[in-house]
């Protein structure tokens, strides 16, 4: 291990020199000549540089444009390879454990790729294998980003607002969930378990796990037909009504989140499916989940209390209690730096708001007091960008703050067996509603001027 710690040192220390030189002297070019970096380094980069394609707002645009390409071109290990890793996990040949295995893969990504497959009882399924050795080489890549990340602290005053050291630490974790797949498979489950527990088991779904065939290196679940989220076009040529189904989604995330503390990490228009042959929202890959304890559960509730209240000071004081590792902090120039923010955003309709511009300016400038958002709390940030994208395509006049159904959960008898303090909940959306009124007034008033 040692060894190949130090040739893939050599390596890295090769690719960063030679891009590094280009990237001092051509200013223009540098988004490209960092995406060509992280290909050349492999599929740990090449994650990373999945996660900036699919964070717009929260990186540069730039950036993120330039990282797309990594999105779809991640070539595929051989199906030989493929074979070998399932017969090593299973103790069997292939044909033993599948009736069919699909040669072609229906997605291949930095961590793993995915075929089609059929059991012997005759149902359909898609197994997910892990590439070749690739934890050894993500271990490897984490050291010499540890490293880099230490020294862009000690000598950028930008990389410590940034948190250099705290993102590689919140890439590592998420990365190293996702090369377990038993874990996966048990978010999936714990998932559909919370589904049933409130009666949604019907209309939201992740797959099924077939635990024999599973491991921590494969993971076999059932298969899903329908289309992407962004798919909108495909299912309404069908007759599907999308703002319907787009709600369900919707309110299936929120009460994922709110009443367990858990949330699908990632839900990028290929993990979030219409089923229109069951009439059903699928979400698949739970390699990325989110998780709140009952404390970071409440301090949400405070968030979007005060923030409907427009109580700046009071929302100064949570975004503190959400952080624990804060330097000293002005905490009237925060509540007005925060009232700046958060103000013209209640001036506008709601449903006139872009998401994609306002998240990445309010957590500017919560950096620029030196405050660095917990992890849970930027993956939230993450799932509004997604769905913000979503509802201007499949339900334009979807209003996500007054749509009732999105949140009406919480007045249910298990949101109080879940914790949910229910007088807090009632204060939240009679102010909710206050503030909507109120917008609605104004409104009509500069109408009929």
């Amino acid at each position: 291990m040692f060894f190949k710690v130090i040739l893939r040192a050599f390596s890295v220390a090769w690719i960063a020199f030679t891009h590094g030189s280009k990237w001092l002297f051509q200013k223009k070019q540098r988004p490209v000549i960092v995406r060509q970096a992280f290909e050349q380094l492999g599929p740990t980069y090449l994650k990373l540089g999945q996660i900036i394609a699919s964070s717009p707002g929260l990186f540069p645009e730039d950036y993120c444009q330039e990282f797309e390409k990594c999105l779809d071109q991640v070539p595929p290990f051989p199906f030989e390879e493929v074979k070998q890793i399932v017969e090593q996990e299973m103790g069997k040949p292939a044909s033993e454990v599948f009736a069919s295995l699909e040669p072609e893969p229906i997605a291949a990504a930095s961590i793993a790729q995915v075929h089609g497959a059929r059991l012997h009882d005759g149902s359909d399924v898609v197994i997910k294998v892990q590439r070749p050795k690739i934890a050894d080489r993500v271990d490897a890549d984490l050291f010499f980003m540890r490293i880099g990340a230490w020294w862009a602290e000690l000598l950028f005053y930008d990389m410590r607002l940034a948190n250099a050291k705290g993102v590689v630490a919140d890439f590592s974790q998420t990365i190293h969930e996702e090369l377990d797949f038993v874990v996966e498979g048990k978010n999936m489950d714990e998932f559909n378990e919370i589904m049933k527990r409130h009666g949604n088991n019907h209309l939201v779904v992740a797959p099924i796990v077939y635990w024999d065939t599973t491991s921590t290196r494969l993971l076999t679940m059932e298969r899903f037909y329908g289309f992407k989220a962004d798919d909108v076009e495909s299912a309404r040529a069908l007759g599907h009504d999308t703002e319907k189904w787009l709600r369900v989604g919707m309110r299936a995330w929120n009460m994922s989140m709110m009443l367990h503390g858990f949330f699908h990490g990632d839900v990028h228009a290929g993990n979030l499916m219409f089923l229109p042959d069951r009439e059903q929202i699928g979400l698949i890959d739970f390699g990325i989940i989110g998780r709140f304890d009952d404390r970071q559960r409440m301090l949400v509730m405070r968030y979007i209390l005060s923030f409907s209240t427009q109580n700046y000071m009071e929302l100064a004081k949570v975004t503190l209690d959400m952080n624990a590792n804060v330097g000293h902090v002005d905490i009237d120039v925060l509540a007005k730096d925060m009232e700046s923010a958060y103000k013209p955003l209640l001036e506008q309709q709601i449903s006139d708001i872009n998401y994609s511009e306002m998240l990445p300016k309010i957590m500017s400038m919560v950096r620029k007091h030196g405050i660095r958002q917990p992890r849970e709390f930027v993956l939230i940030i993450k799932q509004l960008l997604y769905f913000d994208r979503y509802a201007k395509l499949a339900a334009p006049n979807l209003n996500v703050f007054a749509d009732m159904y999105l949140v009406d959960f919480l007045f249910q008898p298990s949101a109080a067996e879940c914790g949910i303090d229910m007088a807090q909940v009632g204060k939240l959306m009679m102010t909710v509603q206050q503030a909507i009124a109120q917008q609605q007034t104004a409104t009509s008033g500069m109408d009929g001027n």
